[in-house]
């Protein structure tokens, strides 16, 4: 029971209380590159929750059975990336073979998941919270969730906006900026937030 209770605060707080984009701001080349259309954004958010998922797992067996065994933790960072890039590489590879049009509508941003500071973030914070092997998952996992959520909501925001009758200084991306600092603050809410 106490381990389903830790698992479910480690959900909420990586999809709403820490969100990586709209609290911890990590990740913010994509959010605001594909969230012009919500198809797209879906997309990569189930995308950066398969790679999350992945990293987390990956890099926690790394580290746990390779740096710290060796005594090579000061290498987290340079491995964590090299692990991340070939994940991408897979998903990339994948994406390209089975869903060509979502490929091709992802464009830049799919391989950018390689050097997105949250896939990043959440391998290094499985590190510096000691999480176990299944909180490390469940964090990634949920983690892209709320990357999904954040996406997917100021996608449909964005795609509001486009329609809207606002001065035209405005129009585009400072209009999308001041949607975006709106949305963070109404995450930043759950900021204290606390399970039991």
């Amino acid at each position: 029971m106490n381990t389903f209770i830790t698992l479910f605060a480690i959900s909420l707080n990586a999809i709403l209380a820490e969100n990586f984009i709209l609290v911890k701001f990590l990740g913010i080349c994509p959010f605001m590159g594909v969230s012009k259309k919500t198809d797209t954004a879906v997309g990569m958010g189930i995308a950066v929750i398969f790679v999350m998922a992945l990293a987390s797992a990956a890099t926690w067996a790394v580290n746990e059975f390779l740096l710290v065994s060796l005594g090579l933790e000061y290498m987290q960072t340079v491995v964590f990336i090299l692990v991340i890039a070939a994940l991408v590489q897979f998903v990339e590879m994948f994406l390209q073979k089975a869903m060509p049009s979502l490929y091709q509508a992802l464009g830049i941003y799919l391989p950018l998941i390689t050097t997105n500071c949250a896939v990043l973030g959440v391998a290094l914070l499985n590190v510096q919270n000691s999480y176990t092997f299944i909180e490390a998952v469940v964090y990634g996992i949920t983690g892209g969730i709320g990357f999904t959520l954040a996406i997917v909501l100021f996608s449909s925001i964005r795609q509001r906006l486009e329609d809207c009758d606002c001065p035209k200084a405005f129009k585009g991306f400072p209009l999308a900026l001041i949607a975006a600092g709106l949305l963070a603050l109404s995450f930043m809410g759950f900021s204290g937030f606390r399970v039991f």
